[in-house]
């Protein structure tokens, strides 16, 4: 059983345990502004090019550009980006969980890993997959050049087919307290026509557009890059989401700490209180017998 000072110390310990935690709660907030800032700026510019590369890919046929011409192989080349450190709950476990049910519909054998953050380097490096590609995550702010790399590397394997189809796992910024898992495609490019047909014909808006020089040429021009912005897109919401959920687990681990003080601190009391019970039984116990 532990006595008075092992109480005393272990409330020590909790207690600077909690400023640490206190610390880094306060340190993810101030990121995770930043951050969430970033994403708010760069949805849009990538919601649109979405929009616009599904239109021109709509008006165009598979075989005018390689990138959306599907093979109809198995061979996947799957994205997973985590974080480079831990401390932020269940993001990291999530993305992997979310990536091992990909790769058990598509078959463990035909899928090939670029990773991006340390966690999911650590965890499938020891396990029987193939990974073609790893580098760390920058939660701090993501740069466009890493996301260029990044697609070039994967373009590549797709035009030299190497891969049939390109995917991507990132985490999805909702709020601070919610993060959500996402798959997406990337390559090759899938036009979704009759959605945007219906929602334009709904909305009464004219779909008609003259693209110069030709639907084909901007194509062209256009699919590299929306491989480079998507790929940045999921950089930056999973650096966004990376500081949520760190502050979440931070701020649920300070209160933690708080609960767990109290219980040792009535403990150490009560304790303390049958301490100088018995003490006081003795004494009188003394007392008494000294009279006798």
């Amino acid at each position: 059983m532990p006595g008075l000072k092992d109480i005393q110390r272990r409330i020590k310990s909790v207690k600077n345990t909690q400023q640490i935690t206190k610390a880094m709660k306060m340190v993810a907030a101030a990121k995770l502004r930043r951050a969430q800032e970033n994403i708010e700026a760069a949805r849009p510019y990538a919601e649109k090019m979405a929009e616009l590369v599904s239109s021109l890919a709509s008006m165009s046929s598979p075989e005018s550009h390689p990138l959306l011409a599907s093979t109809g192989g198995p061979r996947t080349g799957l994205l997973v980006v985590t974080s480079d450190r831990g401390l932020c709950g269940g993001f990291n476990t999530y993305l992997i969980r979310k990536a091992e049910n990909f790769m058990s519909e598509k078959g463990s054998d035909n899928v090939s890993l670029s990773l991006t953050g340390k966690r999911g380097l650590d965890y499938f490096k020891r396990r029987n997959v193939q990974i073609i590609d790893s580098k760390p995550a920058t939660s701090v702010t993501p740069s466009y050049e890493s996301a260029r790399e990044t697609a070039l590397k994967l373009i590549g394997l797709f035009l030299g087919e190497e891969l049939d189809e390109v995917h991507i796992i990132y985490s999805r910024f909702e709020s601070a307290l919610t993060q959500t898992p996402v798959v997406q495609r990337l390559l090759p490019l899938a036009p979704e026509a009759g959605e945007r047909e219906e929602s334009g014909a709904e909305e009464g808006e004219s779909t008609e557009v003259l693209y110069e020089p030709s639907v084909d040429q901007v194509l062209q021009n256009l699919l590299p890059k929306y491989i480079e912005v998507q790929i940045y897109r999921a950089l930056l919401e999973s650096a966004a989401s990376e500081h949520g959920a760190r502050m979440t687990a931070m701020d649920s681990a300070s209160r933690n700490a708080s609960d767990m003080i109290g219980s040792l601190t009535l403990r150490y009391n009560r304790l303390r209180q049958a301490a100088i019970t018995s003490e006081l039984m003795e004494i009188i116990s003394g007392s008494e017998a000294l009279k006798d």
